[in-house]
């Protein structure tokens, strides 16, 4: 393949740790109910896994732990692995050993949650490209090496969303991708908004863009030209799944932000030239990431639903473990239910993320709740309303959704079938760079995403916007430090995430509704999508501002300024 390119394009990229800096700090409360159970009540993702867990870790049956998860402000992966858990139910046994029934609650300080919970992986990638000089790509060729930190829990699991996102979103006849998982003496790495796909996303993207320099195109026009299709094969060697309509995403972004398509092809439109100190630029970069859990795993989830009245349905409960940590998911679950069944939303009381009244229904991560709690609550809502029609009274169902099956990937070939469906993305950025302080201000963002059908208008441009957001702090401002396995930033005025001066002026979510055939009204997922490309977004637009590229981050003004040769 790279004996066909006319151009090839070596680079080696490093992406750094990120801590999820939740609203409130890991807390709970553990004390035993009226039936005998060992409640532990923590903020987490999936509670019955934490239930097996608990009950491993402290020798006892399933049935004699009960977890609960109270709504929280925010997780973004950061509350999948224990923190609390465990030590509060050891806690309270010890206690009843000694004859005294009381509850014990646990509250860590912020700094005890930036050292105890784990970070998103930091990757080096080494990676070259070819591609003809119409800008057809030939052959990309890929290094991935996480840092795993101390203990290799996930990385394994984000090692495989890495090296799929690694080549991108497009059709390349000639792939070779080899990635590993190191262990370090570091803070583990685990889940984090994204898991592996803005780290893989990040060396493609930023190829792509060198790779539209050297040919002198638009970086519009080189990725609609490469991308993927329903009849494409993609990096796993098997066409992708679902509805494929890449191309869709990459022109309405296009559209909607910098750009405006002419017989002359893709033109970007005049910007206004800013003062003599700064310099204006815009960049552009795509990607994908999978819905749900992936690589052989059995997708499921669980659902109850129950309708009350006599004649007519006077009152619906349906019953979902799903937890609320600040993304709207009950909010989605009780709409989805109330539109199943035809019913008024403010009928229907949800009852949830508590393993004595729920069955499982997996993890709150993954970009999958909406889908998989959406199909399990229709199905559920559709066979009790069957019954409520042959005149069953009271009627309760429980109903599990299995998603399509997926494969792992060959270990000799890394041909699968790894995920059921994606949700694509496409961002633009403007922004502006001080030359002299090294300050970057992203004026401008756009994030264009297919959701197959939005169940929340406002709920899914929170998404969107929220994530942006997020990875901004990633880009530009969050410098996480270890040295000598110590962490140097255990405080927010040291590791310093975004606040609202900045926050992009214009930060504008771009939503397509074209169904997915297997999603429940239609519906995909959109939680991690925003996160996946604006890194190399950002990078593209300092380079189209400045003329200089840079391959890792954060672009804090001194890695700006020596990028520069200021300093």
């Amino acid at each position: 393949g790279f004996q066909e390119a006319d151009v090839i394009i070596e680079g080696e990229y490093h992406t750094p740790e990120q801590e999820h800096a939740f609203l409130q700090p890991e807390a709970g409360v553990a004390y035993y109910d009226a039936e005998g159970r060992l409640v532990v009540a923590a903020g987490g993702q999936w509670a019955h896994e934490e239930r097996e867990q608990i009950a491993h870790s402290l020798n006892l049956e399933l049935e004699q732990v009960r977890v609960v998860h109270p709504a929280i402000g925010g997780a973004f992966g950061g509350r999948e692995d224990l923190s609390v858990q465990i030590v509060l139910g050891l806690a309270v046994l010890k206690l009843k050993e000694k004859g005294i029934d009381r509850p014990v609650k646990i509250v860590w300080s912020r700094e005890e949650s930036i050292i105890g919970h784990h970070k998103r992986h930091a990757y080096h990638i080494k990676t070259r490209w070819g591609a003809t000089k119409e800008g057809k790509l030939t052959a990309v060729e890929v290094d991935l090496t996480a840092d795993g930190g101390a203990y290799m829990y996930t990385s394994n699991k984000v090692l495989t969303n890495a090296l799929i996102a690694c080549t991108g979103v497009y059709d390349i006849p000639n792939i070779k991708v080899d990635a590993r998982a190191v262990a370090t003496n570091k803070v583990p790495g685990g889940a984090f908004r994204g898991f592996g796909g803005p780290q893989g996303a990040f060396s493609a993207e930023c190829q792509m863009n060198k790779l539209a320099e050297k040919l002198g195109m638009n970086p519009v026009e080189i990725r609609i030209l490469n991308s993927l299709d329903k009849e494409g094969i993609s990096s796993v060697s098997t066409p992708l799944p679902g509805l494929v309509n890449i191309k869709d995403v990459l022109e309405r972004c296009a559209e909607e932000s910098f750009w405006e398509k002419g017989k002359a092809g893709w033109q970007k439109k005049a910007v206004q030239v800013p003062q003599k100190r700064f310099k204006r630029g815009i960049g552009y970069a795509c990607g994908l990431k999978n819905i749900g859990f992936s690589a052989g795993y059995q997708e499921n989830s669980w659902a109850t639903v129950e309708l009350y009245g006599a004649e007519q349905i006077e009152k619906v409960v349906v019953r979902h473990a799903a937890a609320e940590v600040g993304q709207g998911t009950h909010t989605a679950i009780v709409q989805m239910t109330a539109e199943a069944l035809g019913v008024p939303v403010k009928m229907v009381e949800i009852i949830s993320a508590d393993t004595g009244e729920t069955r499982d229904s997996g993890s709150v991560s993954a970009s999958r709740m909406t889908f998989m709690a959406g199909n399990s609550v229709y199905g559920a809502a559709k066979q009790a309303l069957e019954r409520w029609e042959e005149g069953k009274r009271p009627v309760i169902v429980t109903y599990q959704y299995l998603a399509p099956k997926t494969t792992n990937l060959d270990p000799e070939t890394g041909a699968g079938k790894p995920n059921f469906a994606y949700g694509y993305v496409a961002q633009a950025v403007e922004l502006l760079v001080d030359m002299e302080t090294g300050q970057i201000q992203v004026e401008k963002v756009y994030s264009t995403h297919d959701v197959g059908k939005a169940i929340n208008p406002d709920q899914l441009n929170g998404q969107i916007e929220g994530g942006v957001v997020q990875a901004l702090g990633y880009v530009l401002t969050e410098n996480f430090i270890q040295e000598g396995g110590f962490v140097k930033t255990d405080k927010l005025s040291t590791y310093l995430i975004p606040t609202v001066q900045d926050i992009p002026g214009t930060l504008v979510p771009v939503v397509m509704e074209n169904p997915d055939p297997n999603g429940p009204f239609g519906a995909l997922g959109v939680a991690e999508m925003p996160f996946i490309s604006l890194a190399p977004a950002i990078m593209g637009a300092v380079y189209d501002a400045t003329g200089v590229w840079f391959d890792d981050f954060p672009l804090t003004p001194e890695r700006v300024l020596r990028g520069l040769g200021k300093i």
